[in-house]
């Protein structure tokens, strides 16, 4: 019975604000159908209800419970780790090409889409790059899809990436981190519209504690331990 009302819970909550002018169109759109005494007003109408429902149900904004500690690393999103590899952190950011633990979390159209702030810090680099979109799900979509990246600085000066990168049917990349703003964990920073990835590069000398297909639920679940 509590797993229920959880899931009720999560998927009625309050949208996310980003949300706001999609949900304003969709009731215009609807209310004007209404208005129009025809079949195809009715039929405008109805599209722009379910239009409605879909954005209040994808910009949902439910509420988390963030840990309070300071030697781990939570997920930055919803959604289920597609991978888990050691590699070079983005070029991009100027973080040298040691290779760290990256963990890939899959946003399928279904999952919460905001992304939160894994651990609590400044950020202190951040790059905006153009590419393609490609299946998200897919591990060249690191290199190559469109995608954000910010760096988090830790105050004992270890560096945490997290990279969001637009999908097959995303094609909209939103972050409002900013050089210098200082973060905690569990703060939401960004969304991608719809159906995304998000990839968390650990700091140096961190093991994830997290597998391959487990779900990840976005400011709550513990990844790893620094």
């Amino acid at each position: 019975m509590m797993s229920i009302l959880h899931s009720i819970r999560t998927n009625i909550s309050k949208p996310h604000k980003a949300g706001y002018p999609f949900l304003c169109i969709s009731a215009l759109i609807s209310f004007i159908g209404y208005r129009i005494h025809a079949r195809i007003g009715y039929l405008i109408g109805l599209i722009g209800s379910l239009f409605f429902g879909f954005c209040w149900y994808f910009f949902r904004n439910p509420k988390r419970i963030i840990p309070h500690k300071n030697d781990i690393l939570v997920s930055p999103a919803d959604g289920t780790v597609s991978a888990i590899n050691y590699i070079p952190p983005p070029v991009d950011l100027g973080l040298g090409d040691k290779p760290v633990w990256r963990i890939s979390i899959f946003l399928s159209i279904f999952n919460v889409h905001l992304q939160r702030i894994p651990v609590a810090g400044k950020i202190t680099a951040r790059s905006y790059i153009k590419g393609k979109f490609f299946n998200a799900s897919l591990d060249k979509a690191s290199e190559h899809n469109e995608r954000n990246a910010i760096c988090i600085t830790l105050p004992d000066g270890k560096k945490v990436v997290v990279v969001q990168i637009a999908g097959l049917i995303a094609r909209r990349i939103v972050c409002n981190a900013d050089i210098n703003q200082q973060f905690n964990m569990g703060d939401i920073y960004g969304l991608i519209r719809f159906g995304s990835r998000v990839d968390l590069y650990l700091p140096d000398r961190c093991q994830p504690c997290i597998e391959v297909g487990q779900t990840m639920i976005g400011g709550e679940t513990i990844v790893a331990k620094l």
